[in-house]
């Protein structure tokens, strides 16, 4: 049977009886794509997982487990989190391969002084519409949605008419219908490019395709890996051009380029422990079949804390989702089908629909990410159609949209503040103190920020889909939002820090500014390089986590930057970043010293998502700081 998580979990355990006869000779069990099981999706695989071999053992069957991946670091002790049980890494390689060449392109500089590049999403675009043109067929993968978008409208735009029908755009928010008929298009090859986002990275075995545009350095060696691999199937030759984006990750791999091939894939991250994912699980667990003592032989150690099954429990009791009967806790919450309404993908269920004026629904966009893509006044684009939001309906969680002519660019401002709540884990690096534990994160966006974009980027001039360093050579206009805070319970680490070395890295702890340097512009691109630079130590992107820096971080009396990972109760991406320690902020160190900029630039201290837009950056004070806590 082939079938996927997402169906194992929802449909086939909640029914087992219909499926006793062949859980009962259930000998294997094929688990491919190993590496994407990694933070919260990987965190309730692990359950689904250990519900299969909870349901497995009562129908009498002990299946063998074997993992598939070729692109993912420490394969035994993923796959051995994944599944609860010890597993052995088989790592001998016997897959075709073509010859590959892989290129890495960096956009041209525009301004020294300022490190200004050109666009990575223009020149992607320029490769895309060369290639198509000459008869290849290619994808192209880019790290955003909205990226996507951009590229899929510029080739477009540049391509002769006869063929612009044959460049699609393809990523999450696209109705199923929409999904189909570009994969079926692709398939049958009326399509000879299709831009991306990791939606294409796996799971289809797209024939023929020629080279593939890597828009952006995608975050990990394991998805440059993944993404490279999509081309050249089968012993074809193929082509793969990495173009770099103005990001400090990005730049770092153009100035260490043998570590495209050299470095080892990263290690993925799972925390089966996270509440917010146990305890659905565990609901879902209890429907299937009660849960008693003997079940702590997969909710418990070594791979889970003792206790944890315990804890969890008492908490589902408390919230009326379990009763406790004869030492065996059945589910008892109001739902009779608690598996269908829980998601895999994140650890929120909500999402908003986007409407146009007719009532037709042009997609949809999770909740997290709602108040900065689709707030009113937002420019939203679907397959390279812009769209203006109207209206956002909280209650129905709607974003109201009308179709645009526009080429503006909208990009949310937030104000972010952090208080820790516990400090679980603490250690020295330098003059630092770095510290782990839960943290609560409270954001509201505040207004925004509307500039011209995709006309400029016509000509190959920079655009704000890579970096921020231009948007102050364009018009721009500052649009203010009453919107609700949102709240995040999450992990994170942080980086503790004394008035001393504040004192003499030449910042004051007053905020003032002292020997050319200023206490929060300093923090502020310390927080940015130390983000950006983050995933050469843990298989994550800059999107998947969020970041702060205060001169007093709340619970700490100290100044503070801190790294917070993006999920709901944490995927494991701050314990990562711990254990690296002094290790990433070497790393971080170097990539500010490495850029020619002199007051920073996306290759260094600026982010692509700052909520902030980039305002209040020191990046030699910055500099100064790093120095300072590393002994230099």
């Amino acid at each position: 049977m082939l079938t996927n998580p997402d169906m194992l979990h929802s449909s086939i355990l909640p029914n087992h009886g219909s499926w006793g006869t062949f859980l009962m000779r259930l000998a294997y069990v094929v688990v491919d794509e190993l590496h994407i099981l990694r933070g919260i999706f990987g965190s309730h695989v692990a359950h689904v997982l250990r519900r299969l071999r909870r349901l497995c053992r009562i129908y009498r069957s002990s299946p063998t487990f074997i993992f598939g991946s070729a692109t993912v670091g420490q394969p035994a002790e993923l796959a051995s989190a994944l599944c609860g049980s010890t597993v052995r890494a088989v790592t001998d390689d016997g897959s075709p391969l073509g010859e590959r060449l892989m290129a890495l392109w960096n956009p041209p500089l525009l301004d020294t002084s300022s490190g200004a590049r050109a666009s990575s999403d223009g020149q992607t675009a320029d490769l895309l519409t060369a290639l198509v043109g000459a008869g290849y067929r290619v994808i192209a993968f880019a790290r955003s949605r909205r990226s996507a978008e951009m590229v899929c409208a510029l080739a477009r735009r540049r391509l002769p008419d006869r063929l612009t029908g044959s460049v699609a755009a393809y990523r999450g928010g696209f109705l199923p219908a929409q999904r189909r008929q570009v994969e079926a298009d692709l398939a049958s090859g009326r399509l000879r490019g299709v831009v991306t986002t990791n939606a294409l990275e796996l799971g289809m075995d797209i024939a023929g395709l020629d080279a593939c545009l890597i828009d952006g350095f995608p975050g990990t060696i394991a998805s440059l890996r993944q993404q490279a691999g999509r081309a050249g199937r089968s012993r074809r030759q193929s082509l793969t051009v990495l173009v770099a984006g103005a990001d400090a990750l990005d730049q770092w791999y153009i100035n260490h380029p043998q570590e495209v091939h050299s470095r080892p894939a990263e290690p993925a991250v799972v925390n089966p422990s996270n509440p917010f994912v146990l305890g659905p699980q565990l609901s879902c667990a209890a429907h299937e079949l009660p849960l008693d003592r003997g079940d702590e032989r997969w909710w418990g150690a070594p791979q889970m804390p003792v206790g944890t099954l315990d804890e969890a429990v008492r908490a589902l009791v408390v919230a009326d989702q379990l009763i406790v009967r004869a030492s065996r806790a059945i589910h008892a919450g109001n739902s009779r089908r608690p598996a269908q309404e829980l998601g895999l993908r994140n650890t929120s269920t909500c999402e908003y629909r986007i409407l146009c004026s007719e009532g037709d629904l042009v997609g949809t966009v999770d909740e997290a990410r709602a108040f900065t893509t689709v707030h009113p006044g937002a420019i939203y684009l679907h397959q390279g159609q812009p769209w203006l939001v109207e209206e956002l309906d909280l209650e129905e969680r709607i974003a109201w949209v009308v179709r645009t002519d526009s080429t503006d660019v909208t990009r949310a401002r937030a104000e972010t503040r952090i208080a820790v709540l516990n400090r679980e884990k603490t250690t020295t690096v330098g003059r630092a103190s770095l510290n782990l534990g839960p943290v609560e994160v409270i954001e509201q966006v505040t207004g925004y920020r509307r500039r011209p974009g995709l006309a400029g980027a016509r000509d190959g001039s920079p655009d704000g889909g890579r970096g921020c360093s231009v948007e102050c050579l364009r018009p721009r206009v500052d649009v203010s939002l009453d919107l609700p805070a949102t709240r995040l319970a999450t992990r994170a680490l942080w980086y503790g820090l004394d008035d001393s070395v504040l004192a003499d890295a030449g910042l004051q702890s007053n905020g003032a500014v002292q020997g050319g340097f200023h206490l929060g512009g300093s923090l502020h691109a310390a927080e940015h390089a130390a983000i950006a630079i983050l995933p050469l130590f843990a298989m994550c992107d800059r999107w998947d986590v969020g970041g702060a820096s205060t001169a007093r971080l709340a619970g700490t009396g100290q100044a503070g930057v801190v790294i917070y990972d993006g999920h709901t109760g944490g995927s494991g991406v701050a314990e990562l970043g711990y254990g690296a320690g002094c290790h990433h902020l070497e790393a971080t160190l170097e990539a500010m010293t490495n850029c020619q900029c002199r007051a920073g630039c996306p290759s260094c201290v600026q982010s692509p998502k700052c909520g902030n837009l980039n305002d209040s950056l020191d990046k030699a004070g910055a500099v100064a700081l790093l120095t300072c806590i590393l002994g230099g």
